[in-house]
């Protein structure tokens, strides 16, 4: 089949690549120059496991390829997916600008290519409120005219960063939101490789298909602000949140996913899809008032951990001219995204303080570089980060951090003190190698 991507960002790009993998011919549309000359040379401008090596197979078979013309990525296409950016506004609102800069630029091909060719499905596939893909139809019906056939269609994206390519090779299941028989029949044969081991192709109407994804979303990000605030009270009354998981996840109705205390969710989707729901109900009278507790509680549990070190230092002199080494930067493992991560909320907010921040992450240390700026030093290396500091932030649970070479951090530490905001080590382990650690949900260790 042949397919368009409009957007080359995390979605389009991993999509494409996984499309052109099992033998469509798929044409990825950016409007950034440098970005297609990087892709077409077969460097991916994300990291993701397992990606690049998919890039450069399906570059040299000759079943994708990257442009910045709308008109040779639509005109032949049987499919045009729209995976652009969705973000959230300063009110928490979703920007659809790019999405209707997509719709605009498909007309515009339709307009002068489409008369006579077969009709071609408009999928949109970014996360959109619920009622943008019908305005999508009708802004490109309004520049295209009555005679130019075209169908419509959802297809929300249910892709974990660090897992991307897995998770689309073998789905829990795929969301197609439909109104005609040809598109639906498009996406069978589409998905047809995908779902061989019997994982359901589930076709509804667009609208539904449209909500899906924020229901799944929001579903998950509350699941993770609730064991954030079980690990909070477990603090205020002497608990143990390790061992109260324990006993509550041992309940097969509740199970154990997205149920780990820490500093809350980041990335590009939880916080923008509970905020999306939050301003679908401002707008429909339906107010989201669970969505908005879980943003709430999720943006408070940042504040709460950063306390933590507020009250260690407090005895020492206070946070001002201290040195922090911050291991993680990307909102989680895996990735290099730092978008809404709670690893630079604390950097931030440390550097407020007058604090001298320090910070390694195994791939994403150029994306939070950038971010933060020079008042962030990178370092090249998780133990030179240590190198004099008075204290270790873990705020991303990369593989590597679970098991340091403690005896070797108490030498380069001027402090021995973790801040442990992922809950990687054993409070009674910590007391015995000496160091004073402060987590999540559990009983300090304080030294003598």
């Amino acid at each position: 089949m042949r397919i368009s991507m409009v957007g080359t960002g995390y979605v389009g790009l991993v999509t494409g690549v996984c499309l052109a993998n099992t033998g469509n011919d798929v044409t990825c549309l950016d409007t950034d120059e440098g970005k297609i000359r990087t892709l077409t040379r077969g460097e991916s401008t994300i990291y993701e496991p397992g990606l690049s090596e998919l890039l450069t197979k399906n570059i040299k078979a000759g079943r994708l390829r990257f442009t910045t013309d709308p008109a040779e990525a639509h005109r032949d296409a049987e499919m045009i997916f729209i995976c652009v950016g969705t973000p959230s506004d300063a009110r928490g609102h979703t920007d659809l600008r790019s999405i209707h800069a997509a719709a605009d630029a498909v007309a515009d091909t339709l307009r002068t290519h489409g008369p006579g060719r077969a009709p071609c499905t408009i999928v949109v596939k970014s996360t959109v409120p619920v009622g943008t893909t019908h305005a999508v139809g009708e802004r490109i019906r309004a520049r295209v005219g009555p005679d130019i056939p075209f169908a419509l269609a959802n297809n929300p994206e249910f892709l974990k960063e660090g897992d991307a390519i897995r998770d689309f090779q073998y789905p829990d299941r795929v969301v197609c939101g439909v109104e005609q028989p040809f598109s639906r029949a498009q996406f069978e044969t589409l998905y047809e490789p995908f779902l061989r081991t019997g994982k359901p192709l589930i076709c509804v109407d667009i609208r539904s298909s449209e909500m899906v994804k924020y229901a799944a979303n929001n579903f998950l990000a509350a699941k993770i602000s609730f064991i954030n605030e079980m690990a909070n009270l477990c603090e205020a009354y002497g608990a143990d949140i390790d061992a109260v998981r324990r006993g509550m996840c041992s309940d097969r109705r509740i199970g154990d996913q997205f149920l780990h205390p820490g500093l809350g969710y980041g990335g590009s989707c939880f916080p923008k899809d509970t905020q999306a729901c939050i301003m679908m109900g401002e707008m429909s009278g339906a107010r989201a008032a669970l969505s908005q507790a879980v943003h709430e509680v999720n943006l408070r549990q940042r504040e709460l951990f950063f306390n933590k070190l507020l009250r260690h230092y407090e005895s020492r002199g206070g946070l001002q001219g201290k040195r922090l080494a911050f291991w993680g930067l990307a909102f989680k493992p895996r990735t290099d995204d730092v978008r809404e991560s709670p690893a630079l909320t604390l950097v931030r907010k440390a550097l407020g303080y007058g604090v001298e921040c320090r910070g390694f992450d195994p791939v994403a240390s150029a994306n939070a570089a950038a971010e933060i700026g020079p008042a962030l030093q990178i370092c090249d290396d998780m133990y030179a980060a240590c190198e004099g500091a008075h204290g270790i932030v873990v705020s991303t649970d990369w593989d590597e951090f679970k098991t340091p070479d403690f005896d070797r951090l108490k030498a380069l530490l001027r402090e021995p003190v973790i801040f442990d905001g992922r809950n990687l080590y054993r409070p009674e382990r910590l007391r015995e190698l000496g160091f004073a650690h402060h987590s999540v949900g559990r009983a300090s260790v304080m030294l003598p």
